[in-house]
């Protein structure tokens, strides 16, 4: 690889564990080359598991690259100390004036609650925005799909009759897409979450990449907007379904068990991971597309 990212970060123990080159900062300043600049909005209540979640997939690159931590600017977190975000993020006001080959906008726990009520909504209209001049390519996942589908292309989501929950099979449509290179035509992905974009409401910019017929669009390419659309969470680590789950129960909830996560269904027993070759293999194309054509000058992002 490797990936740059702060050197005390929590995460940080859990890559080099897995075998992930982490580099650290004097190592980076030796290297005459230019790595590319990725950030993550994180919007997730747990930040240290999403962080390593997507930091996992970034750091399998041969590329060097330097992950910057973001989160919003207006909004107190209830689950992250404030001290550790301090430490390891930096507000959207501190990095606006930056420019990025990569970004990628989390989801977020508000599927329910409309976007206009959402009470950073007005901080996340001007990060869209942002990322037509200061973005080569982004990465919106899940809720920040949602997002950015309703700014960009006005399109309906609606609240599905259940809960999609679980590890789908969905089929490849765009082949062609350089994201999805040696990808199966049928992979396995985990989902979670209660709405679906109206197909109809779409525009003809919007290509669908991958599909799944019975829950729903999962991955559309946006050539206009420079960014791709992912609906669903290949970045999910093994336990990722099975805590969302367990939780569930414990509040009371009567939720069913993720679809086919568990072993034969036996909800004590460790799940499968059935989706991470396929995680990192979007992820290793998303990066090297980035790193052929984002222009060598930073400051041009946003200007070709």
């Amino acid at each position: 690889m490797p990936i740059r990212i702060p050197d005390n970060l929590p995460a940080r123990k859990t890559l080099e564990d897995e075998g992930v080159n982490v580099m650290d900062s004097s190592r980076a300043e030796r290297q005459d080359i230019r790595a590319l600049e990725f950030g993550l909005l994180n919007l997730m209540p747990n930040k240290e598991r999403t962080e390593t979640q997507f930091a996992r997939l970034i750091g399998a690159t041969p590329l060097q690259i330097n992950l910057s931590l973001v989160r919003v600017t207006d909004h107190q977190s209830k689950n992250t100390p404030e001290d550790y975000l301090n430490t390891f993020y930096q507000t959207w006001d501190e990095v606006k004036e930056r420019k990025f080959d990569g970004f990628i906008v989390t989801g977020a726990p508000i599927a329910n609650m409309p976007f206009e009520e959402v009470r950073y909504w007005p901080e996340m209209l001007e990060i869209m925005e942002w990322t037509r001049t200061n973005v080569h390519h982004t990465m919106f996942i899940c809720w920040g799909a949602q997002a950015a589908l309703h700014h960009f292309h006005g399109a309906r989501r609606y609240r599905m009759d259940e809960k999609a929950f679980g590890v789908f099979r969905h089929k490849v449509i765009g082949q062609r897409s350089p994201f999805l290179r040696g990808l199966s035509d049928s992979p396995m992905i985990p989902v979670s979450r209660y709405n679906d974009i109206d197909r109809a409401s779409l525009g003809d910019n919007l290509e669908v990449l991958i599909d799944n017929d019975e829950i729903g669009l999962c991955m559309l390419g946006d050539r206009n907007e420079r960014a791709v659309y992912f609906l669903n969470h290949l970045e999910y680590d093994n336990r990722s379904l099975a805590d969302e789950y367990e939780r569930d129960i414990k509040a009371g909830l009567d939720t069913p068990p993720p679809q086919n996560l568990f072993p034969n269904g036996d909800t004590s027993a460790e799940p499968e991971n059935r989706w991470r070759s396929h995680a990192h293999l979007l992820f290793q194309n998303w990066i090297n597309e980035i790193y052929q054509t984002t222009p060598f000058d930073l400051g041009k992002i946003g200007t070709q």
